[in-house]
């Protein structure tokens, strides 16, 4: 049998500027390394042009060649996060209209000298990606409500503009470039990605294909299945006694080295993800937990990316965690309004309307609450934040520690050197280098 031969137009996932409107959850990653449901927005793209999904290292290397192009200041961060892919700068992510993004795309491709698929990193893959938007073909621009979602471009060609002549002769518009106009989802608004959760974890689940894998787990004989056959639990797995797992309403997935402790339900669609240990919580549909958190409580439609800690009672609803977050005990979101309104949240300087009745908060990496803490409904809290003075306001910049003060560098530092330490983990050069950057700005 002859060896399937990679494709000769490389995948490019790019960030353009509307990462800004993602933060906080975007300041320490890329737009595409946001989650939703089981994987990040990079991993789907990939999986639907038949590459294996970063996250998937024993995977055969099938499919194109993969580059990744980011903001400057994320460029080693993501290399280090994704060291199987080639990491290039894309001066595209300041760049606010169509016709300079798809110039800065056509730079990007001639820098790679080679015919290239570039797919905007926001958007939310779909089945049938491929095939709105092939790898191969003529150049062509595909653009979803004026926003630039793909470019199939190839070296020298598209604007007109070679290599060398690219510093001396200005941008050219779109002549040359056929311009289809698509339908796709893209994510905008740090609430889409809560709003998405379960369809996305159902999507996944099938995107993942792990349907009926037999794995080797330690499940105790008390533990109850609604809806077995919707359930997946990973090698390594340990179910303790009187756990219940509910895959009625959608799938459940346990993935390996998981823990759940007893008295734990578990409401599908769900995903719990490798080594996390659930210590008897409630966790309601819609809910992803990333790798090595510690949860307890009663979680509903929240996304806690990774190497969080919600270890003691509190309620979490339809908010967004991100990386190495410690909610002390009894720490207690709000997200529904008394009057049921829609609720309202700060987002790139302005309070913007979710159009959505139920909305929780958004806290940043390596932030803490104290005990007791009561977040609002629709706060956002950015990284590097030290909550302690009760509840918090709607919003809370970068490196505040408590309401008066900010966080000095090295108090920064040594904070989050000694939560990852717990995890056997340590701050990269370029992660220490990323922090006081963004510090200083």
């Amino acid at each position: 049998m002859k060896k399937q031969k990679a494709p000769k137009t490389s995948l490019c996932i790019f960030e353009d500027a509307g990462y800004k409107k993602l933060e906080p959850i975007t300041l320490l990653r890329a737009s595409f390394e946001v989650k939703c449901g089981i994987l990040s927005l990079l991993d789907k793209i990939l999986l639907e042009y038949g590459a294996p999904a970063t996250q998937s290292a024993t995977e055969k290397k099938t499919g194109p060649k993969v580059i990744l192009a980011c903001r400057g200041m994320l460029k080693e961060t993501v290399q280090e996060r994704h060291p199987e892919c080639k990491v290039i700068e894309f001066n595209g992510t300041t760049l606010p209209n169509t016709t300079a993004v798809a110039t800065s795309l056509e730079a990007a491709a001639n820098a790679l000298a080679g015919a290239c698929l570039f797919i905007n990193g926001r958007i939310l893959a779909e089945p049938n990606l491929s095939k709105k938007i092939p790898l191969d073909g003529p150049d062509e621009t595909f653009v979803c409500n004026g926003t630039v979602v793909a470019a199939r471009l190839s070296t020298g060609k598209g604007l007109g503009i070679s290599p060398q002549k690219q510093s001396k002769q200005p941008a050219r518009k779109l002549p040359q470039i056929k311009t289809t106009k698509i339908d796709v989802k893209l994510i905008d608004y740090p609430w889409q990605l809560i709003k998405e959760n379960s369809a996305q974890i159902e999507a996944d689940y099938k995107r993942i294909n792990k349907k009926g894998a037999k794995k080797k787990a330690a499940i105790h004989k008390t533990v109850t299945f609604y809806k077995r056959e919707n359930t997946i639990i990973g090698q390594g797995a340990t179910i303790e006694a009187q756990v219940v797992i509910d895959a009625r309403r959608g799938p459940v997935i346990i993935d390996a080295g998981a823990h759940i402790m007893p008295l734990t339900y578990i409401e599908g669609p769900a995903y719990i993800g490798e080594n996390s240990t659930i210590l008897g919580a409630q966790i309601r549909s819609g809910t992803s937990i990333g790798p090595s958190c510690k949860v307890h409580g009663e979680v509903t439609n929240s996304i806690i990316h990774g190497y969080s800690n919600k270890a003691h009672y509190g309620f979490l609803g339809h908010s967004y965690i991100c990386e190495w977050v410690n909610l002390g005990a009894g720490t207690t979101n709000s997200n529904l309004k008394n009057n049921y309104g829609n609720i309202k949240m700060w987002n790139d300087g302005q309070l913007v309307d979710t159009k959505e009745q139920f909305m929780g908060c958004l806290i940043g990496d390596h932030t803490k609450t104290a005990i007791g803490t009561m977040i609002n409904t629709g706060t956002v809290i950015s990284i590097f934040c030290n909550i302690f003075e009760g509840m918090p306001p709607k919003y809370v910049p970068p490196f505040s520690f408590g309401m008066k003060e900010k966080f000095e560098i090295e108090k920064a530092l040594r904070m989050s050197a000694a939560a990852l330490q717990r995890r056997k983990k340590q701050l990269t050069n370029a992660e220490k280098q990323l922090i006081k950057l963004l510090l200083q700005s």
